[in-house]
């Protein structure tokens, strides 16, 4: 079945208030998860089970599980440095040796640490960068690529890899905040992302300040992975509405239907800036090739039909 007619016998079966998610037909309303504080999620799929790591308690990271992306369970810590400031996780299984990679950035430092199972201890393995930010590994024809945020600036930078523990030349500066969107709230680009789509390389990130209402999402193209990058002109795709505040700064998931999600955070309200919680929407492709999302509360329209990927 087409992603196309998938998505039309989805909306076929909802009353309009949920959304169906992957092939156990598991329907959600935001936040996923009862906690406030969780932010800046990572979520991969291994075995039938989703993992999400994200933003918690400051000092480390705990992994919760899932097996629709709706109802989690969190579990037990799997990377504590010893330090603060612990942020925005990425975790990569490596298909070439079964490993799970953690990049995570503490104290404004990238590294990465290794583990057997996505929910086993990571141990340290490697430092990268100083004065950075927001990791993520993207594996493509063979190929590492590290995507992370240089400080000052919030420069979007690329390092290609030799392995998921080594670097392999030098960084590649990609994005930098230059649109008003980006600028709103302070000149953030963070949080990058990267999806591939019928040969062309979309990278997702979040612009302005994340403490602010305007947070929000958009994605630049290229046709490889190092760039060059051009941004979208309908920037940002996922922004605040009158019910979502500050939505930002998540990945994206395939569900075991086939279909994309955006798993991200947003803002309780508009009274403390930190006050955050896990969200997921859907994204879709159109016929152009025009990347589409949305930031929704409590109750969610139904998805728009996808294009054919």
């Amino acid at each position: 079945m087409t992603n196309r007619c998938r998505s039309m016998v989805v909306l076929a079966l909802l009353n309009g208030a949920f959304l169906t998610v992957g092939a156990a037909g598991a329907t959600y309303t935001n936040p996923v998860i009862d906690e406030i504080g969780p932010a800046d999620p990572t979520v991969i799929l291994f075995e039938g089970t989703y993992y999400m790591y994200c933003t918690g308690d400051n000092v480390s990271y705990h992994v919760y599980t899932s097996g629709d992306l709706v109802h989690w369970t969190k579990g037990d810590k799997v990377f504590e440095p010893g330090e603060r400031n612990v942020w925005a996780p990425d975790v990569f299984r490596d298909p070439t040796d079964g490993k799970f990679y953690l990049y995570y950035t503490v104290n404004k430092r990238i590294g990465a640490a290794v583990a057997d199972r996505p929910d086993g201890t990571f141990e340290d393995r490697a430092t990268f960068f100083h004065n950075a930010i927001d990791a993520h590994m993207f594996y493509d024809s063979g190929r590492y690529y590290l995507y992370y945020v240089q400080l000052p600036g919030f420069r979007i930078h690329v390092q290609p890899m030799k392995t998921p523990l080594e670097k392999e030349g030098e960084p590649i500066k990609l994005l930098w905040p230059t649109e008003p969107w980006e600028r709103k709230r302070g000149d953030v680009t963070e949080g990058p992302w990267m999806l591939k789509h019928k040969g062309t390389y979309y990278l997702l990130y979040s612009g302005t300040g994340a403490d602010s209402l305007d947070y929000a999402i958009g994605y630049a193209t290229a046709s490889q992975p190092t760039g060059s990058f051009v941004k979208y002109a309908g920037n940002p795709i996922v922004h605040r509405t009158q019910r979502a505040f500050g939505p930002g700064h998540g990945c994206v998931v395939t569900d075991a239907a086939g279909e994309l999600w955006s798993v991200y955070h947003q803002q309780k309200d508009d009274t403390e800036p930190w006050n955050r919680f896990i969200c997921i929407d859907p994204l879709w492709f159109d016929d152009q090739g025009v990347l589409h999302g949305k930031a929704t509360r409590d109750t969610p329209e139904p998805a728009p039909a996808s294009a054919d990927k």
